[in-house]
């Protein structure tokens, strides 16, 4: 079993190299990591070009772990991802063909360009590392991650995620348009001819195996202590969401579980061993934004839901 320290410090490795290949989006990176060491799947929004790919295989070299991608379109299959049974001519039997998903970590580029049906596919292997195909149940990776990207709802050609499939996603992470000073350093980059998307990418040398992140994960949720207070400072949060005019779906007990996840990595990446109510308050956007539903009424007076996040927040005592 991995120490905080330890763990603090291979992520901070791991943190130096992604920095050579994604410029700035210094808040994008550490919720990010904080995802990742929490064991969450993480849904990154942003419109095109501003690096959502490119942070997911970036840090898919750093992992050295098994991955894979797949392209998500609207004639995009739920066979497709999971995979099939195929007969076999020769031994006269069916013969199940793996998917995309038998992984360690899996970057669903664009998921939310396929309809619900194909989205919903991985509703199981995201919550429970199996597969279910023809009434057969296949176990997959123990650090099975999701790494999706999504356009913002508003754009052309997309299906909005399902609350059930939102719910899967440990954080939302929202990709804006880069500082223009950071802009400017990758434009220099590209200048001098670093080509950032390719030969950077290619440079990355893995920091933890598959087998080190599931060591790093259990580590750390054993090693992070949990105050009584904060765990009710989170039930307080989160429970907050359920009963506010403004809301028409709250979070549910998988948020707070999420936020308490959340909040435990971030204390570790920090080299603490316990939990501070600021740990809390600086994920419970990322953790329950996607997660909660604004009323009709609250949409139409143009209230935004980090604003709503940000009253509830007011409301529940910080504890000492």
């Amino acid at each position: 079993m991995q120490t905080i320290p330890d763990i603090a410090s291979r992520f901070q490795a791991l943190r130096t190299q992604l920095d050579e290949v994604i410029l700035g989006q210094e808040r994008v990176k550490t919720l990010a990591l904080t995802s990742l060491l929490a064991g969450g799947h993480m849904l990154l929004e942003g419109v095109p070009g501003t690096g959502k790919t490119l942070l997911s295989l970036a840090l898919s070299r750093l992992l050295g772990c098994r991955f894979r991608r797949i392209q998500f379109t609207p004639d995009l299959m739920p066979a497709d991802l999971l995979g099939a049974n195929v007969f076999n001519q020769k031994s006269e039997e069916f013969v199940f063909r793996q998917g995309p998903v038998f992984t360690d970590i899996l970057l669903a580029d664009e998921i939310n360009r396929t309809p619900p049906r194909t989205q919903a596919a991985l509703l199981e292997s995201m919550q429970e590392n199996a597969v279910t195909v023809d009434g057969i149940r296949f176990p997959i990776s123990n650090v099975f991650t999701v790494f999706a990207t999504q356009n913002p709802v508003e754009f052309e050609g997309t299906y909005p995620l399902p609350e059930a499939q939102r719910d899967r996603f440990m954080m939302k992470i929202v990709i804006d348009f880069p500082e223009a000073g950071d802009e400017m350093r990758m434009m220099d980059a590209y200048a001098s001819g670093r080509r950032l998307h390719d030969e950077m990418v290619e440079k990355l040398q893995p920091v933890l195996s598959a087998d080190d992140l599931f060591d790093a994960r259990r580590s750390v949720a054993a090693q992070v202590r949990v105050e009584p207070n904060i765990i009710k400072y989170i039930q307080e949060i989160v429970g907050k969401t359920r009963g506010d005019d403004a809301v028409q779906i709250g979070a549910g007990p998988r948020a707070s579980l999420a936020l308490l996840e959340a909040s435990r990595a971030s204390a570790a990446l920090l080299g603490r061993d316990f939990i501070t109510p600021d740990d809390v308050k600086s994920l419970v956007s990322p953790v329950l934004a996607h997660r909660v539903t604004l009323s009709p009424e609250a949409e139409m007076e143009g209230l935004a839901l980090d604003d709503l996040l940000a009253r509830i927040f007011d409301q529940v005592e910080v504890p000492r």
